[in-house]
């Protein structure tokens, strides 16, 4: 199992979408502030609450999610393996005698046109 990075937790940057930082979220406009104390209170609450809701969700959640997910990943990369590239090599297969039969019938029906079109038009030449 590879070392499990427990600083950066997002090393490729997948959720830099969601912004759940105080910042992100409340923002007063010039003009319309409220007293320090209330946006100092106001700031500390936010934090904790969200570190508090997003802990306890994580901790009766997280691992049956995770669980569930690693089985859905599990499911797609078996069916991948056993079922859609072996099918792709049967289309790949199939579709190359189809290709051939479709390239001799387009050279039968359309080269004599084309070449009695090419030696129609050839005697068109401007001198």
């Amino acid at each position: 199992m590879a070392d499990l990075d427990m600083v950066n937790r997002d090393p490729n940057n997948i959720n830099d979408f969601i912004g759940v930082q105080f910042e992100d979220v409340l923002a007063e406009p010039e003009g319309a502030h409220s007293m320090d104390c209330v946006w100092k209170a106001s700031f500390f609450c936010f934090n904790i609450w969200k570190n508090f809701f997003y802990k306890l969700a994580t901790l009766c959640c997280g691992m049956c999610i995770a669980a569930e997910w690693g089985c859905e990943f599990a499911r797609i990369a078996f069916t991948h393996v056993w079922i859609v590239t072996p099918l792709f090599k049967v289309l790949e297969i199939n579709c190359g005698c189809l290709q051939k039969f479709w390239a001799l019938c387009v050279h039968c029906c359309c080269d004599p046109c084309c070449e009695a079109f090419g030696l129609l038009f050839g005697a068109f030449r401007k001198d």
